[in-house]
């Protein structure tokens, strides 16, 4: 990585690790920290955000440009030149963490019973930014956190299905992000560099049913773009028969500010109606929601929606 994507990168929060992987501390690792306020994840499904490590081993390659992103971009590639190795990077981003903790410990706030457990994480979230499915030691990365007893969720835009194909380790839950109704509106919103990507992102759902772990379907939904489309939502997801669903709102922070507006951002009443519209075709249970992340849930079957971390 050249310097100065280097310290562009550290100047906006994030720790790099290595030549290619990055850790960032999330807003709800804060509010966990400071006001025992969890993340939808934990409400959900059961994570503890105060031990979740927010990371990716792709911090500057991604297949995709969305205008709906919030994190830096500016380059493309879908090929990652010389990688390090996933334990390198295990290791990395757990160090990585404990530093970015470390001035917690001095402020009041901080609730130390919980700061004392961050230091031992037992989550991580392969998402920060770009693309994870581009690292070609993916299926290493998950397999070391799984040696450690760590759950792995896995976010992926869907444009590589081949990387998922060939994981013979899978992590504990595997996020496919659809955002987009069609191919016109895949194309305008999130400038794929794959010219055949939406083409690949069907692959992908269609790649869903054989996955032997908990499938999720993220619906990111931004007003007078995609949000709405309901009937061609749902083709799109009973290819993939996920596990849960999720409808989130836009929110118009980062770099989506220079791309976006405001008035792009659905209220919370907008996600639940469209969660309704989708549902009567889906007919999925309600699984939940957070008016704070703008989130409604749908799980097939809502009794499995905690983990069973004694599996891990």
């Amino acid at each position: 990585m050249d310097e100065l994507k280097r310290k562009m990168l550290e100047k906006q929060g994030y720790r790099i690790v290595g030549d290619h992987s990055a850790v960032k501390l999330c807003h709800w690792m804060r509010q966990s920290l400071y006001y025992n306020r969890p993340c939808y994840k934990q409400t959900f499904y059961g994570i503890e955000s105060h031990r979740c490590v927010q990371m990716t081993p792709a911090v500057d390659w991604c297949s995709e440009n969305c205008n709906f992103c919030w994190r830096a971009q500016g380059w493309e590639g879908t090929r990652i030149p010389e990688e390090d190795d996933a334990s390198e990077i295990l290791e990395g981003s757990i160090e990585a963490q404990r530093a970015l903790l470390t001035g917690f410990k001095g402020d009041s706030r901080t609730d130390m019973e919980k700061w004392l457990e961050a230091q031992q994480p037992r989550h991580m979230a392969i998402s920060l930014t770009g693309e994870p499915t581009l690292y070609s030691k993916l299926n290493d990365l998950i397999s070391e956190a799984k040696k450690r007893k760590i759950s792995t969720f896995l976010v992926t835009n869907g444009t590589n299905p081949e990387a998922l194909e060939k994981l013979e380790v899978l992590p504990t839950q595997l996020y496919v992000t659809v955002a987009a109704p069609n191919k016109k509106i895949f194309n305008e919103m999130l400038n794929p560099v794959y010219k055949d990507a939406w083409e690949r992102l069907n692959r992908t759902l269609e790649l869903l049913p054989s996955l032997n772990t908990r499938k999720v379907i993220r619906h990111t939904l931004v007003k007078d773009f995609n949000l709405g489309y309901e009937e061609e939502y749902y083709r799109l997801d009973r290819k993939a028969d996920p596990d849960f669903i999720e409808n989130k709102g836009y929110v118009h922070v980062g770099g989506s500010r220079g791309r976006l507006t405001m008035n792009n951002m659905p209220s919370h009443s907008e996600i639940r109606e469209f969660s309704f519209r989708l549902n009567g075709y889906m007919n999925y249970e309600f699984g939940g929601e957070r008016e704070d992340s703008r989130i409604v849930l749908l799980s097939k079957d809502r009794r499995k929606n905690l983990i069973d971390f004694s599996s891990i």
